[in-house]
């Protein structure tokens, strides 16, 4: 079984792997049954595609190979950022249990900054909400590549 920080650390270990095609270091591991089913990283660059946030990309990877198909019921999604409004979206399209994250992000975040979508009812699924794991690693991350890109 992985634990939570685990999880983290290959989500993180993905996220790293972003800027080397010029993507934003946003990592994402999908885990049903104690077991990492998926792992993927923003690859919105990469393919020129608008929707390639690591986590729709890791769920789209999760769903072709659980039994249950596209529901992800028993899922735990780690991400190093949290997830925007597209993809807290997706993740509560999946069914997902449990969204572990790691920086917050006060622009665009939907699971508790920004917005709450995993505590709404309305949107007829609720998801467990842990923000804050590894968060000073996740934030670190983000910061190097902006930093990078910046004129100084």
């Amino acid at each position: 079984m992985i634990d939570d920080d685990e999880a983290m650390g290959l989500a993180l270990d993905e996220a790293a792997m972003a800027p080397g095609h010029g993507d934003v270091p946003v990592g994402c591991v999908v885990i049903v049954g104690g077991k990492v089913v998926a792992r993927r990283h923003n690859e919105r660059e990469r393919l020129g595609d608008p929707t390639a946030h690591a986590e729709l990309l890791a769920l789209r990877d999760a769903a072709a190979v659980v039994a249950d198909g596209w529901r992800l019921v028993d899922a735990t999604v780690v991400v190093t950022l949290e997830p925007c409004p597209m993809c807290a979206g997706a993740v509560l399209a999946a069914r997902a249990r449990r969204v572990v994250f790691g920086a917050p992000d006060p622009r665009a975040g939907a699971l508790g900054s920004l917005y709450n979508l995993g505590a709404d009812p309305r949107l007829g699924h609720e998801l467990e909400v842990v923000p804050g794991v590894r968060a000073a690693e996740a934030a670190d991350l983000l910061v190097r590549f902006f930093e990078e890109r910046r004129p100084h």
